[in-house]
C-alpha cells in the first residue's frame, strides 16, 4: 500500500449529499477482484451519457458534460471534496478501489457511512472529517478558483489552503500508523513473517501428518 505522509492536489467538489457506493462504483463492475481498472468506471452512471459494462473501451463512451469529473479545469484531481454521509449503501470495497484507481488520495467530507470510512483506511484512502462550515468554506473556494489546491498533512493532521489556512482534522493513532507507513492489513501481518515461518516449522515438526 501507497504511503500517505503529505499529499498537495488538485480538488474536484462533488456537491451531493448521501452519495452511494452503487453510485460510486456500479454492480455491475463487481465481478474483478484485483484492485485495479476501476478508475475509468468511478461514479459510471453519472459520468457517461451512456450505459456501461465490463470490458468495455470506456474512452469511446460519450460522457455527460454536466458532470463535475469531466470538467477540464478538474482533470487530475486527486483531492475529492464532498457532503455529509459519503460512501453510505453497501459494503462494496469496490468503491474506495475505484477512487484510489482514478487518483484520489484523499476525501473530504462532514461525514461518512461507518462501513466506507473503515474501508478507506484498509486501502490507503484517507478519509477526512471536518465540520459542515469547514467543508463550505473548501466548496466556495474550489468554485472561485481554477486549479484549487489542498495540501494534506497526515503528519501533523492538518488540511491547507492556498492562502495558508488550516483545518486540523483528528484521526486514530492506529489507522494514522498504518497509513504513514503504507501498511494495509496483509503489510501488518507480514512485519511478523519471521515468527510467523517458526510456528509453522515446530507445527510441522509437532504434527507431520498435517502436511
Amino acid at each position: 500500500m501507497e504511503k500517505f505522509t503529505v499529499h498537495t492536489g488538485v480538488v474536484v467538489p462533488l456537491d451531493r449529499s448521501n452519495v452511494d457506493t452503487d453510485a460510486i462504483i456500479p454492480k455491475q463492475y463487481l465481478k474483478s477482484i484485483k484492485r485495479t481498472g476501476f478508475g475509468p468506471t468511478l461514479f459510471d452512471d453519472w459520468r457517461y451519457n451512456e450505459p456501461g459494462e465490463p470490458g468495455m473501451d470506456h474512452s469511446k463512451r460519450a460522457v455527460n458534460p454536466a458532470f463535475v469529473l469531466n470538467f477540464p479545469r478538474y482533470a487530475g484531481a486527486s483531492v475529492l471534496l464532498a457532503r455529509e454521509n459519503f460512501g453510505c449503501g453497501s459494503s462494496r470495497e469496490h468503491a474506495v478501489w475505484a477512487l484510489t484507481d482514478y487518483g484520489v488520495r484523499a476525501v473530504i467530507a462532514p461525514s461518512f457511512a461507518d462501513i466506507f470510512f473503515n474501508n478507506s483506511f484498509k486501502n490507503g484512502l484517507l478519509p477526512i472529517t471536518l465540520p459542515a462550515e469547514a467543508v463550505e468554506q473548501l466548496f466556495q473556494e474550489t468554485g472561485a478558483q481554477e486549479g484549487y489546491q489542498l495540501t494534506v498533512d497526515l503528519e501533523r493532521q492538518q488540511v491547507l489552503t492556498p492562502t495558508g489556512a488550516a483545518f486540523g482534522f483528528s484521526i486514530d493513532e492506529f489507522r494514522r500508523y498504518c497509513l504513514l507507513n503504507g501498511l494495509d492489513d496483509i503489510g501488518l501481518t507480514l512485519q511478523h513473517a519471521d515468527e510467523i515461518r517458526a510456528y509453522e516449522e515446530r507445527r510441522q515438526q509437532a504434527a507431520p501428518w498435517l502436511f
